[in-house]
């Protein structure tokens, strides 16, 4: 039987819920999926602003408890783990942010975002094997050691800063990062640098990446498999080639179509238009208000999730 490291089972997370509030609002809506831990996979996390996908991330990090359901690490619920295990799952599951620049103290060389992982887990046996370790993770996402050590987080451009933080996650050497908008604060000159070491992570470390971005074509790039998050719901979920060029769910189908061509004698638009939920439309498809096919059973039933033909693990 396959082993998952790190999965959600039906993981509700309601935000706003209280006594004068009502009844809240699902950030997450009963979601399960989970991360195989034997064979290393870029699992993509699409879907608009709103759709869960930072929340979900931060629930699968152990930073938020869900309100119903649970996030297990080895067959092990994150409200069960002991001292041990959540110190394993700490070194095991790493994140990479938005905004790298959040995670830097300023008063600190960014020598210290680096050393501090390897003093923690005493991963380093001596000061000089502390320092190799370092050289070789700053290279193997493509920095100069000499060109980034011993200066200061404002120092550093904001592609170095991001490429920092995957360097000090590689130092753990991790099972899974979960990459929050990577690429989404630098230009595109430093995209596909970012995206190759991410790739790499993959390819050469055999490290599984959770890649968490509103950009279905660096999804698409970088990807192997794909769900698409909608409302806090995974309404398609499966080969990221199968999702993007046959999408079966209608939102997804206007994901996809709302992407800028090459073409300058197409005009882009995106028929991605806000609704308003409607009351009758809780109990049934999220999307039905927005939806160019709904009918009257859209406004009374969900439909079931799509799946691609080859979405094992997912």
């Amino acid at each position: 039987m396959t082993e998952l490291l790190l999965e959600a089972h039906n993981v509700t997370q309601i935000y706003g819920r209280g006594l004068l509030r009502g009844k809240g609002v699902a950030a997450v809506d009963g979601m399960s999926f989970g991360i195989n831990a034997d064979r290393p996979s870029i699992v993509a996390l699409v879907g608009e602003s709103g759709s869960g996908k930072t929340t979900l991330a931060r629930l699968l990090l152990g930073m938020i408890t869900p309100t119903s359901g649970a996030v297990v690490y080895r067959g092990t619920p994150l409200t069960r783990l002991s001292r041990r295990q959540w110190r394993e799952f700490r070194r095991e599951v790493q994140a990479i942010f938005q905004d790298p620049f959040e995670s830097f103290n300023p008063f600190h060389k960014v020598d210290h975002v680096l050393n501090v992982p390897l003093k923690t887990f005493k991963l380093a046996k001596s000061r000089a094997d502390a320092r190799s370790r370092i050289e070789d993770a700053l290279t193997l996402v493509g920095l100069r050691p000499e060109e980034t050590l011993g200066h200061y987080p404002h120092q550093l451009s904001g592609g170095q800063r991001q490429r920092l933080m995957v360097a000090r996650a590689l130092l753990l050497k991790p099972r899974v990062i979960l990459a929050d908008e990577p690429v989404s604060m630098v230009d595109a000159s430093l995209r596909a640098t970012i995206l190759e070491s991410i790739l790499r992570l993959k390819r050469e470390l055999g490290i599984s990446v959770l890649y968490i971005t509103h950009d279905l074509t660096t999804a698409y790039q970088v990807s192997d498999r794909m769900v698409v998050l909608y409302r806090g719901s995974v309404v398609e979920a499966g080969d990221v080639g199968e999702i993007v060029h046959e999408p079966r769910h209608p939102y997804t189908r206007l994901l996809v179509s709302s992407i800028p061509r090459p073409d300058p004698k197409r005009k882009w638009r995106s028929d991605l238009q806000g609704g308003v939920l409607r009351g009758s439309l809780l109990a049934g498809c999220k999307f039905a208000d927005r939806c160019p096919v709904a009918t009257e059973i859209c406004e009374v039933g969900r439909p079931p999730l799509f799946r691609a033909s080859s979405s094992n693990g997912v």
